[in-house]
Formats: C-alpha cells, sequence, structure tokens
C-alpha cells in the first residue's frame, strides 16, 4: 500500500500507456496540481519530452509510474523498473526508473498501470471503504490489478487479468480471438481491438440492440464472477474506454450476478461499479506511488 507523505510536499506522476503518457504533480493526497499528456513516440523522445516537462515545473520530491507492460516489479532484480518484452516496438527492455532517477535525482515509485489506477480506486475513489477490490481496464488491451487487505496482489510477477480464457458462448465460435499470444482469451475477446475486428466499429458507435452489447459484457461478468468467486473481492471497478459505452457497465452488473447464481457468501457486499475517479485512476495512483516512495528508507 502506497505510504502518505509530508504534507505540503510536491510529487510527480507518470501513467505511461502505449498510446500516450500522462504527467503531473500533485500532492501525497492525490490532488493533481499540474498536468499534461504527451504522445508515446519511441523511448528516447518521449522519455526526454516528459523529462524536460518536469524540469519545467516546480522541484518535486519524488516520482511515481505506473506503467504499461509486462514491468519486471523485483526490487531484488537487476531489471526492477524495466519494460519487459512487449509487443509495442522499441520499448522492450526501456529502463524507465533508471531513466528517471538519473535526471530527475529523486525517489522512484514504480508499478503497473493497472495497479497505479487500482491504488488510485481503491484509496481516493470507488474502492473506499472495502478491504479488497478488483480494477479491471478495457480499451486497447484488457488488464486488472487486485488489492486484498489494503495492499496490491503480487507474487511471480503481476496480474494479467486480460489473459485467462472466458467461456464461450454457444453462437460464439467462429471467431478466433485478436490476442497475438492467446487468441480468445478475455483481451482477445472484449478489447476494443477485439471489437473492431469482429464487428468493424467501437462498441458505443453500434446499435444498442446489437449482439455485441450483451456479448461482450458477458464476457466481462465471467471476470467480474472470477474475481467474486476466487478471490473474494467487495468490488470490481471497471475502467478503459470500452467501459464508457452506455449502458455496458449495467449489462456486466445483470450478467455477473446471474453468473453468481445467487450462491456466493457474502454477495451482498459484492458490486461492479465505475471507477469514482473517472479517468484520473491512473495519475492519481502513481502520485501515491511516488508518495510510497519518499516514505521508503533510503
Amino acid at each position: 500500500m502506497a505510504a502518505q507523505s509530508d504534507s505540503g510536499m510536491l510529487l510527480g506522476a507518470i501513467e505511461a500507456g502505449g498510446t500516450k503518457f500522462v504527467l503531473a504533480t500533485g500532492t501525497a493526497e492525490g490532488k493533481i496540481l499540474t498536468r499534461e499528456s504527451i504522445p508515446t513516440t519511441d523511448p528516447a523522445s518521449t522519455l526526454a519530452q516528459t523529462r524536460d516537462w518536469f524540469a519545467r515545473q516546480s522541484s518535486i520530491s519524488a516520482l511515481g509510474i505506473a506503467s504499461f507492460g509486462p514491468v519486471e516489479l523485483d526490487r531484488q532484480s537487476s531489471q526492477w523498473g524495466r519494460i519487459t518484452e512487449t509487443p509495442k516496438p522499441g520499448w522492450s527492455n526501456c529502463d524507465l526508473t533508471g531513466y528517471f532517477a538519473s535526471e530527475l535525482g529523486v525517489p522512484i515509485g514504480f508499478d503497473t498501470d493497472v495497479n497505479g489506477a487500482a491504488l488510485g480506486e481503491f484509496h481516493l475513489g470507488a474502492g473506499r471503504g472495502t478491504s479488497s477490490m478488483a480494477y479491471i481496464t478495457v480499451g486497447t488491451g484488457v488488464g486488472g490489478g487486485m488489492i486484498v487487505d489494503g495492499n496490491l496482489l503480487g507474487g511471480a510477477g503481476h496480474p494479467e487479468m486480460g489473459h485467462f480464457y472466458p467461456r464461450r458462448g454457444a453462437n460464439d465460435r467462429d471467431f478466433k480471438g485478436a490476442c497475438s499470444f492467446h487468441g480468445d482469451c478475455l483481451e482477445g475477446l472484449a478489447s476494443g481491438p477485439a471489437i473492431l475486428a469482429r464487428w468493424g466499429s467501437t462498441l458505443s458507435d453500434l446499435p444498442e440492440d446489437h449482439e455485441a452489447h450483451e456479448m461482450v459484457a458477458g464476457y466481462l461478468a465471467q471476470a467480474c464472477h472470477t474475481m467474486f468467486a476466487c478471490c473474494a473481492v467487495e468490488r470490481v471497478v471497471l475502467g478503459g474506454g470500452v467501459t464508457q459505452t452506455p449502458g455496458l457497465i449495467e449489462r456486466v452488473r445483470r450478467a455477473s450476478a446471474k453468473a453468481g447464481a445467487n450462491y456466493l457468501p457474502g454477495r451482498d457486499k459484492q458490486e461492479v461499479v465505475a471507477p469514482g475517479l473517472n479517468t484520473d485512476s491512473g495519475i492519481s495512483g502513481a502520485l501515491l506511488l511516488a508518495a510510497g516512495a519518499h516514505s521508503l528508507p533510503s
């Protein structure tokens, strides 16, 4: 869990996405004071633009980075703070923490983009008041982070919630899936690119009675049910561009309850919700990562 730091201290945050880097300064309580967004191009240009933006701000005491991945989170590893083998061209083995520690000279907090969003929602958004929650983002890809007893879930690596295999519907056998690694995993069936590949349109642009809405909601409901059944989380927060489709979260909520079949213990405490921080889940979580880094022994 990200620790809170000294009141009034200025922190820096990066939400490093495959499409854009969101940059911010703010407080240990997650309040954003300044913000910028730059396109994610090649590593050298993107990191230099990020460094230059922070150089124009007031001096920060620590920096939090919530990054697309996969990434190395083991602080004992020589690869800690790096993006590892990613399908995004040119970004494999990119040393994010090493670069910014050297260029900015401040402590660095580092985690995945979805773990950062989970932190933000747990402490500041839709997860407040719970002891356990999962955050799932559905956009260009599908990913998630989980917090149990106030702590981010990790182990051999970080969770890849978009890459489990949901049960295919009886009327959904022909589409092979859009994931380059697994075909018809959750990401391969319900991400933005999967929807576009299957139906030639974004979900929000398809008519309300189009089969895509119930089908995508059904696959996402399986993910939510899995979180409830396997991990007993109290709340699943659904974020990302696809989930902004009008009516989708309500469809997922209904389908998830149906999948539970009125069986799960604690079901009266379990719910599917939209992010409380809207699109600021990740960058707010990155500020909390910065606060945690500042509080670590030097």
